[in-house]
């Protein structure tokens, strides 16, 4: 099995990450990372930096070459970033968002911070983003959300044009997503 990486989102905090940590953690190597500025205040391309120095520890420690990551909601999009911007192409296997800000979310408008100002629709890092003809190479990609969500709006911002598979499960609240029995059960068989 390969090593894998759970990168929580805005305000997250370890105890969100624990019951799919502890899911996924009964047949292989995995590691949970919480931004050290997890307030919207730091840039994504700072948090795609600590995505980065997380996969690389991670690697270390195995004999794997590539480990896969689970990236949720602000997570999802800083995981993204290491992957275009940083290399993570030549490190990561599968890469599943769940609930990520891809196409931007009009919340975003909500906080000046400069994190949160990179989540609107069509910022300069979207932009970006969007113009790379080759976004993921060969990272086999999934999505994960849910269309009630109403922290991404629309809630189908979440979706990646490049992913094998794009899948919607109906949990009320953005902040339960990571949580849903029916999303972890996903995620494991996702990554197996």
């Amino acid at each position: 099995m390969h090593p894998c990486l759970i990168v929580n989102g805005i305000w997250g905090t370890t105890e969100q990450l624990k019951p799919l940590h502890e899911h996924l953690s009964t047949d292989r190597t995995v590691c949970s990372l919480v931004f050290a500025d997890a307030s919207g205040r730091s840039p994504i391309l700072s948090l795609a930096h600590e995505v980065k120095a997380a996969c690389d520890a991670l690697l270390a420690g195995s004999d794997a070459s590539r480990c896969d990551i689970v990236g949720f909601s602000m997570g999802a999009l800083a995981t993204r970033v290491f992957i275009q911007k940083l290399d993570g192409k030549e490190t990561v296997r599968r890469y599943i968002s769940i609930s990520g800000p891809h196409h931007g979310s009009l919340n975003a408008y909500a906080l000046p911070h400069e994190g949160v100002r990179d989540m609107r629709p069509n910022s300069t890092l979207l932009r970006d983003l969007h113009a790379d003809p080759n976004p993921f190479g060969k990272v086999e990609v999934h999505c994960i959300y849910t269309p009630f969500d109403i922290t991404i709006l629309p809630p189908r911002s979440s979706v990646l044009q490049q992913s094998k598979s794009v899948t919607s499960i109906p949990v009320p609240l953005h902040g339960m997503v990571i949580r849903d029995a029916r999303v972890m059960t996903l995620v494991r068989e996702l990554l197996t």
